[in-house]
């Protein structure tokens, strides 16, 4: 049991997390068991998602004037929220594919850019590429319009010197 000031400094450290959060996105893991939380907890740690099991009077506490307040009905039975700070993608992920597998994993909500967002629209998020791909889709493409231009304007050149060559031959064999 925490005595009232661990409780205030827990209250204070879950507060900065969430409003420094990008995302946040409430479960209910009742039924899981020890292996299964730690196998969940590795795969969040390994994106730099952050996972907290905690009360729901001191999470009522620390979500105020964040978007995690947006959750407050959810509040309601066994829950552990998640948040990340960088990508909003990787947690929406790492948790569907884990319900897929655990059933009794319950996606109850999620709080993003000041939206309160539904289990089906968490699902959605977790189907967009992650922020390595679409940063690899942006190098290409910007990589790309130079390399044409650059092709484009050579090819005037290369032709014009491919007219000169077979001229050249030309009246070398006349």
């Amino acid at each position: 049991m925490l005595n009232i000031s661990q409780k205030k400094e827990l209250v204070e450290r879950l507060a900065k997390e969430v409003s420094e959060s990008e995302i946040s996105i409430l479960i209910d893991y009742k039924g899981l068991d020890v292996l299964k939380m730690t196998d969940l907890r590795s795969q969040l740690k390994n994106e730099g998602v952050r996972i907290e099991v905690v009360k729901n009077s001191l999470l009522k506490r620390a979500s105020e004037d964040t978007d995690a307040a947006l959750m407050k009905d959810f509040y309601k039975g066994p829950n552990a929220i998640v948040l990340s700070k960088d990508d909003p993608v990787a947690p929406a992920r790492i948790l569907v594919g884990f319900a897929k597998d655990n059933e009794k994993l319950e996606i109850k909500a999620g709080a993003f850019s000041g939206k309160l967002l539904s289990p089906e629209e968490i699902k959605q998020l977790a189907k967009m590429p992650s922020e390595q791909e679409l940063l690899g889709k942006l190098v290409y493409t910007l990589n790309a319009v130079p390399t044409s231009l650059v092709n484009v304007l050579s090819g005037v050149p290369r032709s014009f010197v491919n007219v000169l060559n077979a001229i050249k031959d030309q009246k070398e064999a006349a």
